[in-house]
C-alpha cells in the first residue's frame, strides 16, 4: 500500500520465506520427536544393552561360580533384569512426557506457520498492487528480486533486466543519483529517500533501506497530491542543485560578485570579491561588511534601483592601490540584489590600441600603390584603399553600400573593365571559392585597356578574403625594356669611342669593351671576362710609365680605405691623352672609364690661350671707359655750368635762336651726363665695389621725388602720370638715391614709349615677399626677341620709342633691383603695352656688394 515502510514491505516479502523455513523445522521435529520413533530407538538401545549385559552377567557368572556360590549369581543376574527393566520403565515415562511436550509445540508451530501463510498471501497481494515495485538485494551478491509492478503511464517497463537499467527509462539526473543511492545503501547501508523523474515525466518515490540480510529498494508510483509534492520535491532538488552550480561558477570567475539581503548588506560574495577587497576568507568579508564600491558609487545604486531594477554603469574602484575601471550591473529582487563586475580596464587598454592599430593598418594600406580590398565572411565590403579606387574608377558612393564581392565582379564587368570570360558564372565561382579555401589563391587578369594585373586572394582566419590587386603592366613593361635596354647598352658599350673596364670585388674583370683594348693596345686574349687587374696593369704599364694603374688596383681590389670616385688624366708615350674615370658602382664593383681627349686638350689649349686674350682686351675695354667717363665728367660739368651762367640775365640778354641754342646744348649735356653717370654706377657693379646705403626710405617721396624728374618730357607729350601708393607701404628699407633713380629711369623708360596724351600707371603696393613697384605705359609693347635682349647693355632699340637712348636704363634697374636682394620682370605683348615689375625686399638681411 501507499505510505508503507519498507522495512515492512520487506518483512511481508521475508515473512513468506521465515514461514516456510518454519514449516520445515516443524516437520523435522515431529519427525525427530514422533514416540514411535522415539520407542523404536529405545528399543533399539535397550536390545543392544541387553546382550551386553548379558555376556557381562555371564562373565561375572563365570566368575562368581569360580569364587562364590551359585545363589550369588542368580541374585546378580536377577538384580541387572531389574535395573534394566527399571530404566526401560524410566525412559518410557520420559518418552510419554516429550510426547505431550512435543504435541504441544506442534500444535503452537502449526498456529504459527498459520499466521506467517496469511502474512504471506496478504504481503504478495500488496507487493503485486500496479502502485509500488519493491527490489531485493541478496546480501550474497546474487541476482536481486523483484516484486510489484509500476503504472503504465510512469513509463517503467516490466521486464527484469530493462527496470533495473535505470538509465534508460529515467531521467539521466535522476538516474545518475539512484546509481549513487543504491551503491551507498548496499555497501555503507546507507538509506535514502529520494524522489526520482521518469523519461515520461512522472514522479517516482524511491526509498532504500538495509536489513541484515538484504538491501531493499522500493519504487512507489505517486497520487495526484503526492505526484505534485514530489514535482515540487524534484524541483526543489534541481533549483537546489543549479543554485549550488551557479554559486560554484560565481565563485570560480575572476569578476567580482555579490548577494545581498533586503537591508542591503552582504550576504554572499565570491572569491575575487574577497580578494579584491584584501579579506583572508568570504567569512571575514561578510563579517566585516568589506565593500568593494565606493559609498558614492552604492548610493548611485540603491537611487537607481528605486526607480528601475537593473544598474548597468561603469564605475571606478581602487584595487591594491591602482584604480580601475569595472563594468558594473546589480539587480534588485524582493529579497535582496545580485551584483556583477567586470574589470574593463584592460578591455579599454586593448580596445583603444586595437583602434589604433586598425586605424594604423588603414593608413599603411591607404598610402600604397597596390590596390588592396577587404571583405568580411559575408562577402560584403569593409574596406579598400585609394590604390584600389583609382584603379578601377569606382565612385564613393557604390564602394560606401557595402557591396558583396559578387557584385562588385558584375560591376567591373558591365563597365567593361575585365575581360569577358566565355562562362562568366563559373569564372566568378572559381574565384569566389577563395572564401572557402585555406591557402591563397593567385589569379592573373589581362583587362581590356591594356592592363595585366597579379591578383591575390588570401583568406582571413576569421572568414572573408583579403584581395590584392597587383599592376604588373609597368613592371612587364619595365621587364621588357630592361632586356632591350640591356641588349642595346651591349651594342652601345661595344661601340662607344670611350673605353669601359667594370671590375669586380675580387678583382677579376667583368666587362669591357673595344676601344679599352685599343686605347692600351692590349691583346684579345688580356681583355676576356676573368682576367686580373694586376695582369692587366703589367701590360698597360709599357704604354705609360708611373701612369694611373697603381691607383687603379687599390680601387679595385679594396686595399684603398676610401671608396671614392676620382677623376685625372694620363699622357701615353705616343703622345696622346686619355682623360680617365674610376666610379665605384653600388654592388661593389669599379668601373674604370678612358676618353680620348688628345684633340680635346690641343683645342682647350688654344681655347685658354684666346679666352686669356679676350680677358685681357675686356680689362681693356672696361679701363677705357672708365678713364673716359671720367675724363669726360670733367668738360661736361663745365659745359653745363657755362651753359647755366649764360642762361642767367646777368650775362646779357640773348637772341631767341641763342636761347634755342643754348637749351639744347644744356639739355644735351644733362644727357650725356646721364650716360657717363650710368656708366660710371656700372662700371662700379662690375667692378664689386658699389657700396648700398641702407636706409628708411619714404614711398611717397621717393615717388614724388622721381615723378617730378620726368615731370617735363611727360608735359612735352602731354602725358599724365596716375601715381597708386594705397596699398603702399609708408616706408621700407633700401638705398632711398638708387630706389629715385630706379623709378626715374623706368618713367624715362615708359615715357619713350607712351602715346601722345596717353596715362603713365605708377603702382606701389605692399605684398608678402616685400614691396613691389611697377610702371606701365600703353605703347606697342616688346615682341619676343626685344624682350630677351631687353636688359642688355649698349643695345639700344627703338621699337616705337621717341628717342634711341644708351641701351643702359633697364640695365641699371635690374642691376640696382638685384643689388637690394629684390627682383626684375616685365609683363608686355604686342598692342597691350609694357609693364615692368620691381619687387625690394621689406627688410633686406644683408647687402651684396655686386649684383650677380
Amino acid at each position: 500500500m501507499p505510505g508503507e515502510d519498507p522495512h515492512e514491505a520487506g518483512q511481508a516479502v521475508t515473512g513468506g520465506k521465515e514461514d516456510s523455513a518454519i514449516g520445515d523445522r516443524l516437520a523435522a521435529a515431529s519427525r525427530r520427536r514422533s514416540p514411535r520413533g522415539y520407542l523404536a530407538r529405545l528399543l533399539a538401545g535397550t536390545a543392544l544393552f541387553l546382550p551386553l549385559g548379558c555376556l557381562a552377567a555371564r562373565a561375572q557368572d563365570a566368575t562368581v561360580k569360580a569364587a562364590v556360590p551359585l545363589g550369588t549369581i542368580e541374585v546378580i543376574q536377577m538384580a541387572v533384569t531389574v535395573g534394566v527393566l527399571g530404566a526401560a520403565l524410566i525412559s518410557a515415562i520420559a518418552l510419554i512426557r516429550e510426547r505431550q511436550r512435543t504435541a504441544a509445540e506442534n500444535v503452537e508451530l502449526r498456529a504459527r506457520l498459520a499466521d506467517a501463510n496469511a502474512s504471506l498471501q496478504r504481503s504478495e497481494a500488496l507487493l503485486n498492487l500496479r502502485d509500488q515495485r519493491v527490489v531485493v538485494w541478496p546480501a550474497d551478491n546474487r541476482k536481486p528480486d523483484i516484486v510489484g509492478g509500476l503504472p503504465i503511464e510512469t513509463g517503467a517497463p516490466d521486464e527484469r533486466a530493462a527496470f533495473l537499467a535505470f538509465g534508460r527509462w529515467l531521467m539521466p539526473r535522476s538516474a545518475a543519483a539512484l546509481e549513487n543511492a543504491i551503491t551507498a545503501l548496499r555497501e555503507k547501508g546507507t538509506s535514502f529517500d529520494l524522489v526520482a523523474e521518469t523519461q515520461a515525466g512522472a514522479p517516482l518515490d524511491v526509498q532504500g533501506r538495509k536489513s541484515a540480510a538484504h538491501g531493499i529498494v522500493r519504487f512507489v508510483s505517486l497520487s495526484d497530491t503526492q505526484r505534485n509534492l514530489a514535482r515540487l520535491k524534484l524541483e526543489h532538488q534541481q533549483v537546489a542543485a543549479e543554485h549550488d552550480t551557479m554559486l560554484g561558477l560565481f565563485d570560480a570567475l575572476k569578476m567580482p560578485f555579490w548577494l545581498r539581503d533586503r537591508d542591503g548588506r552582504l550576504k554572499w560574495v565570491n572569491r575575487a570579491y574577497w580578494s579584491a577587497v584584501e579579506a583572508t576568507d568570504r567569512e571575514a568579508a561578510l563579517r566585516d561588511g568589506r565593500e568593494f564600491l565606493g559609498g558614492q558609487a552604492r548610493d548611485a545604486i540603491v537611487s537607481q534601483h528605486n526607480q528601475r531594477p537593473v544598474f548597468e554603469q561603469t564605475l571606478s574602484t581602487v584595487i591594491a592601490g591602482d584604480r580601475h575601471v569595472f563594468s558594473v550591473t546589480d539587480v534588485a529582487g524582493a529579497e535582496g540584489s545580485a551584483g556583477l563586475a567586470y574589470d574593463v580596464s584592460a578591455a579599454d587598454t586593448a580596445r583603444e590600441e586595437y583602434e589604433r592599430t586598425v586605424r594604423s593598418h588603414a593608413d599603411t594600406l591607404d598610402q600604397l600603390n597596390t590596390a588592396v580590398v577587404i571583405f568580411d565572411a559575408d562577402e560584403k565590403l569593409r574596406f579598400y584603399n585609394q590604390a584600389f579606387q583609382k584603379l578601377w574608377g569606382l565612385d564613393t558612393a557604390f564602394l560606401g553600400s557595402t557591396p558583396d564581392n559578387a557584385l562588385l565582379l558584375d560591376r567591373l564587368r558591365s563597365e567593361g573593365k575585365i575581360a569577358e570570360q566565355p562562362e562568366w558564372r563559373r569564372w566568378k565561382e572559381s574565384l569566389l571559392s577563395a572564401y572557402r579555401s585555406v591557402e591563397p589563391v593567385e589569379h592573373w587578369w589581362h583587362l581590356p585597356d591594356g592592363k595585366t594585373i597579379r591578383v591575390v586572394g588570401n583568406p582571413q582566419p576569421k572568414g572573408g578574403v583579403t584581395w590584392v590587386f597587383e599592376n604588373l603592366t609597368e613592371k612587364i613593361d619595365l621587364e621588357s625594356r630592361y632586356q632591350t635596354a640591356v641588349r642595346v647598352q651591349g651594342e652601345t658599350l661595344d661601340n662607344l669611342a670611350e673605353g669601359v673596364a667594370v671590375f669586380g670585388p675580387d678583382g677579376r674583370l667583368r666587362l669591357s669593351n673595344p676601344a679599352f683594348a685599343t686605347m692600351w693596345n692590349l691583346p684579345v686574349d688580356a681583355t676576356q671576362p676573368g682576367i686580373h687587374v694586376s695582369l692587366i696593369r703589367d701590360l698597360c704599364a709599357t704604354r705609360a710609365e708611373d701612369g694611373p694603374w697603381a691607383g687603379f688596383v687599390a680601387a679595385v681590389t679594396g686595399f684603398d680605405d676610401e671608396r671614392r670616385d676620382r677623376h685625372g688624366q694620363v699622357t701615353l708615350e705616343d703622345g696622346s691623352t686619355l682623360r680617365y674615370a674610376v666610379i665605384h658602382l653600388p654592388n661593389g664593383q669599379v668601373m674604370i672609364t678612358f676618353v680620348d681627349v688628345t684633340d680635346s686638350v690641343n683645342v682647350e689649349r688654344a681655347l685658354k690661350e684666346k679666352n686669356d686674350a679676350l680677358l685681357k682686351s675686356d680689362q681693356l675695354k672696361n679701363d677705357f671707359v672708365q678713364h673716359v667717363s671720367y675724363e669726360l665728367r670733367s668738360p661736361l660739368t663745365n659745359i653745363i655750368g657755362f651753359t647755366e651762367l649764360l642762361s642767367l640775365p646777368a650775362t646779357g640778354p640773348l637772341s631767341i635762336r641763342q636761347q634755342e641754342y643754348l637749351d639744347h646744348i644744356g639739355s644735351s649735356s644733362s644727357v650725356l651726363l646721364t650716360i657717363v653717370n650710368d656708366i660710371l654706377d656700372l662700371a662700379t657693379v662690375d667692378a664689386g665695389i658699389m657700396q648700398l646705403d641702407i636706409s628708411e626710405v619714404k614711398v611717397e617721396s621717393a615717388v614724388a621725388a622721381a615723378a617730378e624728374l620726368v615731370a617735363d618730357r611727360l608735359a612735352e607729350h602731354t602725358i599724365r602720370l596716375g601715381v597708386d601708393i594705397a596699398t603702399a607701404p609708408k616706408s621700407f628699407h633700401g638705398d632711398e638715391t638708387r630706389v629715385r633713380q630706379i623709378l626715374y629711369n623706368l618713367l624715362s623708360n615708359a615715357a619713350n614709349y607712351a602715346p601722345e596724351k596717353s596715362t603713365i600707371a605708377l603702382t606701389c603696393r605692399e605684398t608678402a615677399e616685400g614691396v613691389e613697384f611697377s610702371v606701365h605705359d600703353d605703347g606697342p609693347g616688346m615682341p619676343p626677341d626685344v624682350l630677351d635682349s631687353v636688359f642688355r647693355r649698349f643695345e639700344p632699340r627703338v621699337n616705337g620709342g621717341r628717342r634711341r637712348g644708351a641701351g643702359l636704363g633697364l640695365s641699371i634697374v635690374k642691376s640696382f633691383v638685384e643689388l637690394h636682394g629684390g627682383t626684375v620682370r616685365i609683363e608686355t605683348g604686342e598692342n597691350r603695352g609694357t609693364t615692368v615689375i620691381c619687387m625690394f625686399p621689406a627688410a633686406p638681411a644683408g647687402i651684396r656688394a655686386a649684383a650677380e
